[in-house]
């Protein structure tokens, strides 16, 4: 099942569960707009390339549209559709006043020099500047995009409005990005995983780990968690897999991946079949990579108690189903994964308000939020009697739904 199919069953199945009249749901399902450019560049070479670049506007009826940039080869309409919508139920369950949006470029990031990149990002902003803005869709990191990305549309998007820090989150501290912003999705999951561990009088410090994808969301979390003396037995990324029944020293792991960029080497751990990470012997299990990860052929074999939802759509509908029977507790991604949003949130506060923030209020202000959120989500779960999945997409959808009908949406 692809993304698009997956998120729109489980907005289905929540519309349902809350009883939304169905021209309702049918506004809340179609996208505001849709956007598609081609980006022609120059290469180092001098020969030409071009690229396709999208931009989906989903919703504003909360407030302005919010959502990363993502540079992937598989990026494609109904992916960046299905992270679009997703992007308004976030920000809706996180209770912070945006709507949500979407985009990306079809390319490899690896295969381009950094010239290159820069000149394919400018002239993506060009294509899009009008459809973007401060109080109208403001645009962040995603999949091999970073902070110098989000740099580079800052000032080609400045070239035809004026300078606008508040149009990008997620930028370099020197040009008005917010202190604890890379680390927030990580971290947020540390603080949603706390939230969660609460209900049951449980603390990090009682489980195993195993975390699938170490990159900035995996290897932020597993900081946190080794912070709080968790102890991570399994970690994978690109290059394989690694398992270590004692616990990974993450501290040491960290040093060698910035030495040599990968896992692959590393002596603290024995190395593992990656296709098992995922079903490996553990109380929790983070699947922060792609989407998919989890479906109807590996589901069954999840020996996990908890399955924390780091990346975007990690589990299938079929795999949720599967792993609700065997009685797995799965925290979704509309909530887990809402740390990077709300602290981009805080960035663009900083930003309109001219005036900045220390890290520690920051780490705050974002516990202050997962955590109330949480409570949110447990109430919609005793009120409808569901999981946290619709838990959480009732809590967003209601949150958005009234939005929309209190601005007058028949009007």
């Amino acid at each position: 099942m692809n993304a698009l199919s997956a998120t729109n069953r489980n907005f289905q199945r929540a519309a349902r569960i809350l009883g939304l009249d169905s021209k309702l749901e049918r506004s809340l399902l179609i996208p505001f707009r849709e956007i598609k450019v081609e980006c022609t560049i120059p290469k180092d070479d001098g020969s030409l390339m071009s690229f396709m670049g999208f931009r989906i506007h989903h919703n504003n009826a909360r407030g302005p549209m919010k959502g990363g940039i993502r540079y992937h080869p598989e990026v494609e309409p109904d992916e960046v559709n299905a992270l679009a919508q997703l992007m308004t139920w976030k920000t809706a369950v996180a209770n912070i006043p945006y709507g949500g949006s979407k985009g990306g470029i079809g390319c490899n990031p690896r295969d381009l020099s950094i010239s290159e990149l820069e000149r394919l990002t400018r002239v993506f902003t060009q294509k899009i500047h009008d459809f973007i803005g401060v109080h109208s869709d403001v645009l962040a990191p995603d999949m091999g995009t970073n902070s110098q990305t989000m740099a580079w549309i800052l000032d080609e998007y400045s070239k035809f409005h004026g300078y606008s820090p508040a149009v990008v989150t997620g930028k370099p501290i020197g040009l008005g990005g917010s202190l604890g912003r890379e680390g927030a999705t990580g971290l947020g999951v540390v603080f949603a995983t706390e939230a969660l561990f609460a209900e049951y009088g449980k603390s990090i410090a009682d489980h195993t780990f195993v975390i699938q994808g170490f990159g900035n969301v995996g290897t932020w979390a597993a900081k946190s968690i080794f912070e709080r003396r968790g102890k991570v037995i399994a970690a994978s990324d690109i290059s394989g897999a690694i398992k270590n029944p004692n616990g990974i020293d993450i501290p040491t792991l960290l040093k060698h991946m910035d030495n040599n960029g990968t896992l692959k080497g590393f002596t603290g751990g024995d190395a593992m079949d990656p296709n098992e990470l995922l079903v490996h012997e553990c109380d929790v299990l983070i699947p922060s990579a792609l989407g998919g990860v989890l479906n109807k052929e590996n589901a069954a074999d999840v020996k996990a108690k908890f399955i924390i939802e780091a990346a975007n759509h990690p589990i299938d509908p079929d795999a949720d189903d599967i792993l609700s029977k065997k009685g797995v507790i799965i925290l979704p991604d509309i909530y887990a994964n809402s740390g990077g949003v709300t602290v981009s949130y805080f960035e663009w506060v900083q930003n309109i308000q001219g005036f900045m923030w220390d890290e520690e209020k920051v780490n705050h202000e974002l516990k202050k939020y997962i955590t109330s959120a949480f409570k949110d989500i447990k109430k919609m779960c005793k009120t409808h009697n569901c999981d946290l999945r619709m838990g959480a997409f009732t809590l967003g959808l209601n949150r958005v739904a009234q939005a929309t009908v209190l601005r007058g949406w028949e009007a």
